[in-house]
């Protein structure tokens, strides 16, 4: 963690900072609040400017709303100084590294143009339009990036009317930007100026390119990698973990959506505005299906496979993909019966405790691996077993009279997030399983330079799911939200390219039908929680999308597992 001094000089006045997990806040004393010694003025004074470049700080938040450094405070409040060890403070310097990127092309291949493609293993992966990416290029680029950098110039912030927008982009002929004039939400547009250069980008950037200390840009995948630090360690470049499964599938939807002319939110929202979105919805259905049944296709051909195992983050559409396979493994002979993994949990004496103490029902460590095998295998042989029923309230295991026996014609379809973890299944032959890792891959951005984060489609859907099935508030899941992620992060991501086949469950139109839904769920927020930064996020992104009426979503779609009205959820 980076340390603050504990006193920081501002207009020559003495403020106390404290330390917190979610990055630095001001102490109200008796000499009264950061706002009141700032207001009016801009964070950057020079003696302040130069002690943030210091120390890493890239951001703040002023009441919960993340702010630039050179945001003007009007008013008193509670404000936070936060580094890239802090989520927000990593999604500043990510941007910032790509607006960088796109001035050094800009100026080095006018004619070009670069598109950001992918986040991968702490990387973004850019695809050059209407250039060839070589060595000599690549060489170039790092040049004029490292310039850029060390001249630590000015990124201004510009705001306009929406008229004086349509003035300017009629006069420029350019797209930088445009989808905010179609934003009804919004009374004005908003450019980032770094000399003659300038973009748009949906989030706040960093003050000036000087931000820039640990990257490496290389040439990977016929395009540009961008790499830059794990927020666990902003000290130094993690190892690039190549996944080529996950860019395969990625490569495979944003190829097919190139396809049908839909890879940016502006030209879906005109597809919307056209009232063909029908069309689309029942192309990009037709897609998972083909997938669907291309998975069950390979699972038959693989003679020797009895066990199915999918796996996932959360909000992934785990379920519905599990009954919408087991139709396609049907059409091929095979009946699917399932066995839950919930069950096979460990006694509760027995269960691992995190650091804070609490029991660790995540880890692999949780589930009676042991017991669990025995009852593949005997499965397997045609053996009978008597299915255990765990007792969530006791913390032991049940054996109520339930039988289960696997005939000739049937195969075990098992979902869990340990699914893709050899070690839950080490005494099952190889050749006998076959591993699913389904994800909502998000490839439908909002424009050239700005992509929309496959997390944030995976929190919206999961927003309106606690609320429609559970009874939970957006703040209550956005508040759950971070310990879902190191779940994920620990148990699931690092075992996806074990997987025989990756599905990828996002579907292009579905935050248009999210929309409403989510919406009203996340302005109940107030800018008194933590959690108001990422509403407010969550809602800009939002605000941008045409809606799509819920009715149009068929009822067999992933989809209905987060909206409802599903058809294999019918009582």
């Amino acid at each position: 963690k980076l340390s603050l001094d504990n006193y920081l000089k501002i207009n020559n006045k003495e403020v106390k900072y404290k330390y917190s997990n979610n990055g630095y806040y001001h102490n109200d004393t008796k000499q009264g609040t950061l706002a009141e010694y700032l207001n009016k003025t801009y964070l950057n004074t020079l003696s302040y400017k130069d002690k943030i470049k210091e120390k890493g700080i890239i951001a703040c938040r002023f009441n919960n709303e993340v702010k630039s450094l050179d945001f003007k405070i009007e008013g008193n409040g509670k404000i936070e100084l936060i580094d890239i060890s802090n989520k927000d403070g990593m999604r500043v310097y990510r941007r910032g590294l790509i607006y960088i990127l796109s001035k050094a092309f800009e100026e080095l291949y006018p004619n070009a143009k670069t598109e950001i493609n992918f986040q991968l293993s702490n990387s973004m992966l850019c695809e050059v339009i209407d250039a060839e990416v070589n060595d000599e290029m690549i060489a170039k680029i790092n040049k004029k990036f490292k310039e850029i950098v060390e001249k630590d110039i000015p990124i201004i912030k510009k705001v306009m009317t929406k008229k004086e927008a349509k003035e300017f982009y009629y006069k420029e002929r350019n797209e930088k930007g445009r989808l905010q004039i179609e934003d009804g939400y919004k009374d004005t547009v908003t450019l980032y100026y770094c000399e003659d250069y300038y973009n748009y980008f949906y989030g706040i950037l960093p003050i000036s390119t000087g931000f820039a200390k640990i990257y490496e840009i290389i040439k990977y995948h016929n395009g540009i990698l961008i790499r830059y630090p794990n927020k666990k360690d902003i000290t130094k470049l993690p190892v690039f973990e190549e996944n080529k499964k996950l860019l395969e599938t990625l490569d495979e939807y944003e190829n097919l959506h190139e396809t049908l002319h839909v890879q940016t939110l502006y030209k879906l929202n005109r597809i919307i505005k056209r009232k063909k979105i029908k069309e689309y919805i029942l192309l990009d259905e037709a897609l998972h299906e083909k997938k669907m049944a291309k998975i069950a296709d390979d699972i038959v051909n693989r003679k020797k496979v009895k066990v199915v195992l999918i796996a996932g983050p959360s909000s992934s559409g785990k379920t519905t993909f599990a009954h919408r396979l087991g139709i396609q493994l049907r059409l091929n002979g095979l009946k699917p019966v399932t066995i839950s993994v919930d069950n096979y949990f460990v006694e509760r004496e027995n269960n691992p405790k995190d650091e804070f103490g609490n029991y660790d029902f995540e880890c692999i460590e949780a589930i009676d691996t042991k017991l669990f095998n025995e009852h593949i295998l005997k499965l397997l042989n045609g053996e009978e077993i008597d299915v255990p029923t765990f007792d969530f309230e006791v913390g032991t295991k049940r054996y109520n009279g339930e039988k289960m026996r696997l005939k000739d014609d049937q195969i075990l379809v098992i979902e869990g997030i340990h699914c893709l973890n050899d070690k839950l299944t080490s005494l099952i032959p190889k050749d006998q399983k076959y591993k699913i890792y389904i994800s909502c891959l998000t490839v439908l951005n909002l424009d050239f330079n700005n992509r929309i984060s496959t997390t944030d489609s995976r929190l919206i859907r999961r927003i309106v799911r606690d609320h429609q099935f559970r009874g939970y508030s957006a703040l209550h899941t956005l508040k759950m939200w971070d310990s879902v992620n190191r779940g994920e992060e620990k148990n699931i991501f690092p075992y996806q390219e074990q997987a025989d086949s990756m599905f990828n469950s996002s579907l292009i139109y579905e935050i248009a039908v999210l929309k409403d839904y989510a919406i009203p769920l996340l302005k109940e927020i107030k800018n008194t929680e933590p959690e108001y930064s990422e509403a407010k996020k969550l809602l800009s992104l939002l605000e941008y999308f045409e809606s799509v009426p819920s009715e149009y979503v068929p009822t067999n779609s992933l989809l209905r597992e987060f909206i409802g009205g599903s058809i294999f959820y019918e009582k």
